[in-house]
């Protein structure tokens, strides 16, 4: 008995053994099949977590590339930048002109991840002849212009050469005949565009002058980013607007021309013609379609005794507003001419190589390389009228008030300097920046722009100054806009160095159609000027002593001297660092393979 008890004893502690050693193979089962799946998920967050890193990585380096390119900033086109361990790659691939790509590729722990940003340039400004007048037209005297030539009236000229076209639209010696403007701010507003009842505005109104109707002007802003607005003059129906259209043409209120601030945009008419005084007719903004996010709206008040505002749908119902628009309708209008009536030769000759047409209601004392469009012509004239195109459509000019007004917003949020501003031998950087005098250059010394310019007074550029963009400007163009007269006498002034920049000296002075004028132009430039266009939409430019310029855009336009103005196609389409075009914006955006 005692042997038999001995080998049970003995059995069960290898029974215990056996039973530790199960045991333990089914705890490293358990834990086993617990860790793994905490492993693998641990692995997967650390993966995502990378990726996600990578990801912002690569939007980081996109958001770095289009700041630099918007704000003229030096950037190749290839750029690397580290942190840590971890890079972003960025690739600049210009698709065109217009356009931009920017690829960023990020690389965290190597997993990467990759962003495409295309950016496109701005809607806005545009420069589209070498010459371009509006009412006041263009006196020309022993001057040449490479390019086309388009006036909102006469195109006077003597000794004078166009290598592309020439075309003289019938216009209007303008008055203001109805306003309602004051006071400013103002009082009320109607919006527009955003819900269908009130798609579309009208204003009535009555003029007191048999004149032409030639343009008229809103104090409008827009909210988000509505589109173009056709513009047309109607008829009244017992106190609405018709739909009987006064034949003077339907043109566009243009959307890149009214910014998020109130101000003053022109639509000129195609076609002027005269109504009766007396008579009540309608303004009328015609919109495609309504949108509560991209809309107008009209300044407005309670005070203009001809007539009454509204809103909802041409062809349409229409509901009252007890308001007034802010408006200015302008009346009056000429009969255009090329050429030089009276002279005993060509004194104007337009076009080369069989290209370049004439167009004008009158032709005098010029011969055209192309056709010759008119009713009729004096003498000295090279072929005769090909009356098939009737008369020529006045266009309106480049900038509006509006945009000049952004411009100005945009300045003086980089500060205000008071007081007179002179930059001698020494030079200076200046912008953006506002200066509430007069800015002169002068001694040799360069002005390098870095941002626009809004100076209250004049501006003068001489004795060898000049004014030029810094090199990372690239393809952008600047802006100095003078609310008095813009002086250059000598002197060359760049943009950056780059195709398509261009430096812009914009005067919003009305000289000299006013007695404190004292005779002076809005712009004078005697000699010299370079990679520069000139603007003063509400005055004269007087170019002479041989200047050279890219683009010349006047209410009215003298040019003598020797002056030669050679137009730059880049100037159909400038990019700016802020303003009207607002440079570079964004095109789409997507994560690429």
């Amino acid at each position: 008995m005692k042997k038999d008890f001995r080998k049970i004893k003995k059995n069960g502690g290898a029974a215990m053994l056996v039973s530790v050693v199960f045991f333990l193979f089914i705890s490293l089962a358990i834990i086993s099949g617990l860790v793994g799946p905490t492993v693998r998920e641990f692995r997967n967050s650390s993966v995502d977590l990378n990726s996600k890193r990578s990801y912002f990585l690569a939007e980081s380096g996109t958001e770095d590339a289009f700041y630099r390119i918007k704000n003229g900033m030096a950037i190749g086109t290839s750029e690397t930048i580290t942190l840590g361990s971890n890079s972003v790659t960025t690739d600049i691939t210009n698709l065109s002109g217009n356009s931009k790509e920017i690829i960023s590729l990020g690389d965290v722990g190597s997993l990467q991840r990759k962003t495409s940003l295309t950016l496109q340039t701005g809607a806005g400004v545009a420069f589209n002849y070498g010459l371009q007048a509006g009412n006041g037209g263009m006196t020309l005297d022993s001057s040449t212009i490479v390019g086309n030539v388009y006036a909102n009236g006469s195109i006077s000229a003597k000794d004078v050469s166009i290598t592309g076209s020439a075309v003289a639209a019938d216009s209007a010696a303008l008055a203001p005949d109805q306003t309602n403007e004051t006071p400013l701010p103002p009082t009320s507003s109607i919006s527009f565009r955003n819900v269908s009842g009130s798609r579309d505005f009208a204003q009535s109104f009555q003029v007191s002058t048999a004149d032409p109707l030639n343009k008229v002007q809103f104090y409008i802003r827009k909210v988000g980013a509505p589109t173009n607005a056709t513009v047309r003059i109607v008829a009244d129906n017992n106190g609405l607007p018709s739909t009987t259209n006064i034949n003077i043409g339907t043109v566009s209120l243009v959307a890149s021309q009214v910014t998020t601030s109130f101000g003053w945009v022109e639509v000129v008419f195609t076609t002027p013609r005269s109504v009766i005084p007396g008579t009540t007719y309608w303004v009328v903004i015609q919109n495609s379609t309504q949108n509560s996010s991209n809309y107008y709206v009209m300044g407005a008040n309670a005070a203009y005794s001809s007539g009454e505002a509204k809103t909802g749908q041409y062809n349409g119902s229409w509901n009252a507003t007890s308001q007034d628009g802010y408006f200015r309708i302008y009346t009056g209008g000429v009969t255009a001419t090329i050429g030089r009536p009276g002279h005993n030769y060509y004194a104007l000759q337009v076009g080369q190589s069989g290209v370049g047409n004439v167009w004008a209601s009158h032709v005098a004392s010029t011969s055209a390389a192309g056709s010759m469009y008119c009713l009729t012509q004096g003498t000295y004239v090279n072929k005769a009228c090909n009356t098939s195109q009737g008369t020529p459509a006045p266009q309106s000019l480049p900038f509006s008030e509006s945009n000049m007004d952004a411009w100005k917003a945009d300045a003086e949020a980089g500060g205000v300097t008071s007081g007179n501003v002179a930059v001698g031998w020494q030079g200076a950087t200046i912008g953006p920046r506002k200066i509430t005098g007069n800015l002169t250059v002068s001694g040799g010394g360069t002005l390098t722009l870095t941002g626009p310019l809004w100076v209250l007074g004049d501006v003068t550029i001489n004795g060898g100054g000049k004014v030029q963009l810094p090199a990372n400007y690239g393809q952008l163009s600047e802006t100095i806009i003078s609310d008095g007269e813009i002086t250059i006498a000598g002197g060359g002034s760049t943009g950056s160095g780059t195709s398509g920049s261009f430096l812009f000296m914009v005067s919003t002075s009305k000289c000299p159609n006013y007695v404190s004028c004292a005779g002076s132009n809005a712009i004078n430039i005697t000699g010299g000027a370079g990679a520069v266009a000139a603007s003063a939409q509400y005055g004269n430019i007087n170019l002479s002593g041989g200047a050279s310029l890219k683009a010349v855009v006047g209410n009215s336009i003298t040019m003598s001297g020797g002056t030669t103005v050679t137009y730059d196609s880049g100037l159909a389409s400038p990019s700016f660092s802020s303003g009207p075009s607002g440079g570079w914006i964004m095109g789409n955006w997507s994560e690429s393979e």
